[in-house]
């Protein structure tokens, strides 16, 4: 089990490396949208045409990879919103039987039927070179590419769920949020919570 948490924390640790990179992209499309939207008015003025398609779609590419790849790293924190009234009300035993069930029952099989709805439109997408039909538009396979890509973050982020579920019923490690989707572990708590102490215990 030791062997199975560390590949879950590979795992975590990938899953947070992509979201920072999720951060940069972010920032572009803001930077790209707010350039959108001035130059938009300034060819009013101006009459130098200084917008066009391939900004307008580089903008939606982000936006469209954000959301997407995005999903993953979102999941292992736990900040996808939940709809359910016991969810909170239940232990960390409880929540790691929830966790466990739905992504087995409901994750894995989203996922896995995602990738094969998407693949053949990929595919052929890839295959005639598939481009935007507006003028100076990008081109259209490398961002449907996305789509198999991200679904398949989310089920390798499933499988850290389930480690870690599968860890706190049986165990392996201390049944607290620690073992849970987006709670920093205990030791990390009480490492946080002794520091100002031990600060306080040096001035003395």
């Amino acid at each position: 089990m030791q062997q199975l948490l560390r590949l879950a924390d590979v795992i975590d640790r990938f899953q947070d490396r992509v979201g920072h990179v999720l951060y940069w992209l972010t920032l572009l499309m803001v930077v790209i949208g707010g350039y959108n939207a001035i130059v938009r008015y300034l060819d009013k003025y101006t009459g130098m045409s200084l917008s066009s398609n391939t900004y307008l779609e580089l903008q939606w590419y982000l936006f469209a990879i954000l959301f997407l790849i995005g999903a993953a790293y979102t999941l292992k924190h736990d900040a996808h919103v939940r709809v359910d009234i016991f969810y909170t009300r239940l232990g960390p035993k409880g929540k790691a039987w929830i966790n466990l069930l739905g992504t087995v029952l409901f994750l894995f099989p989203f996922c896995i039927l995602m990738l094969w709805v998407s693949w053949p439109a990929v595919m052929n997408s890839w295959e005639v070179m598939e481009m935007s039909p507006d003028p100076g538009g990008l081109p259209r396979y490398p961002i449907k590419t996305v789509i198999p890509i991200a679904f398949f973050l989310v089920m390798v982020q499933g499988v850290s769920m389930t480690i870690r579920a599968v860890a706190v019923l049986r165990d392996t490690e201390p049944a607290s949020e620690a073992t849970l989707p987006g709670h920093m572990p205990r030791s990390a708590v009480g490492s946080i919570s002794s520091a100002p102490e031990a600060q306080h215990m040096e001035e003395g």
